[in-house]
């Protein structure tokens, strides 16, 4: 190896290195903050769950003796642990598939080149990036109980007597409508995506088959968006469980406990509320935290064996 050839490599390295550090400092502040904000209260909320603190210097280790407070007389009629998953779990079966049907229909429609077609998909995406505050705020309004969807339901014949949001029967129906007429227009967007990449001669082929227009949906365009439904429904299971912004501003996870889902029960164990202590108890919340991310991560895996299976029959 020849003097220059040897300095050459040297400058190649050095070079390298210099490429290799510029990348790692463009990184290094969200790495930085992952590991800070996210990482490291992850895994110490992970030990607090087997601990006792009230937020003082005090830490106890209780083992599953905060797992054995919260499952205590375990009841979906009685308990709050009860009540606020079968809150969660019932939100979510309702607006999942609201969602999907309201978004695929919206895509179906604005997919097509009609005029006014992107104004309706700016209209329709506006609501997910407004102020949730005023959305929620909005919508109070709307279904107070002398409100304008009051009014038209009567209108109609139904007898509308109560605000939606201080009926027991109708508040987690006021979230469910919202958070649908929210995220609907975000997840267009991405059936919007998954119908440009269908390609044209398989409805072509279709039409010369002899299908008609639902069959063609049925048999063409449906199992072409299955890869956009199934990341859809991962991420709409995961927002839903993960339900706090939108209670937390219309109902405050009333009235009584008909709103009261997980997270905000974990917040009530964490900074004191109605039915609860008022002292903070970290490691209860600690524990619910856990039993939201097992019951989130065996929903994930379920959707995802059921995924293979369903793209298999398509």
């Amino acid at each position: 190896m020849t003097a220059s050839h040897a300095e050459s490599r040297r400058k190649m390295s050095a070079l390298e290195k210099r490429n290799t550090l510029i990348a790692y400092s463009f990184l290094a502040p969200n790495f930085i903050g992952f590991v800070v904000f996210t990482l490291i209260p992850v895994i110490f909320s992970f030990a607090l769950a087997f601990m006792d603190w009230g937020g003082g210097s005090n830490i106890t280790f209780v083992g599953l003796d905060n797992f054995r407070y919260i499952f205590k007389d375990f009841s979906f009629t009685k308990s709050n642990l009860g009540i606020a998953l079968k809150n969660t779990v019932f939100y979510t079966l309702m607006t999942v598939p609201l969602t999907l049907l309201c978004s695929l229909g919206f895509a179906m429609i604005l997919n097509k080149a009609v005029k006014g077609a992107n104004f309706f998909r700016a209209v329709l995406f506006f609501p997910y990036v407004a102020s949730l505050v005023a959305i929620c705020v909005c919508w109070n309004f709307l279904l107070m109980k002398n409100g304008p969807v009051n009014q038209m339901l009567n209108a109609i014949g139904f007898h509308m007597t109560k605000s939606w949001t201080s009926s027991r029967d109708l508040a987690i129906w006021a979230i469910i409508i919202v958070s649908v007429w929210r995220n609907a227009g975000y997840y267009m967007v991405m059936y919007l995506a998954g119908l440009q990449g269908v390609p044209g001669e398989l409805y072509e082929a279709a039409t010369i088959d002899g299908a008609n227009a639902w069959q063609r949906f049925a048999n063409v365009t449906l199992p072409m968006l299955t890869p956009t439904t199934f990341f859809n429904s991962i991420m709409m299971v995961i927002s839903c469980f993960k339900i706090y912004d939108v209670v937390a501003i219309m109902t405050q996870g009333g009235p009584g406990r008909a709103t009261k889902m997980l997270v905000t029960y974990i917040f009530e164990l964490s900074f004191g509320g109605e039915n609860i202590a008022t002292s903070a108890q970290y490691g209860v919340a600690s524990a619910v935290s856990m039993v939201l991310l097992a019951i989130v991560l065996l929903v994930t895996f379920v959707q995802f064996r059921g995924e293979k299976k369903w793209v298999n029959y398509m």
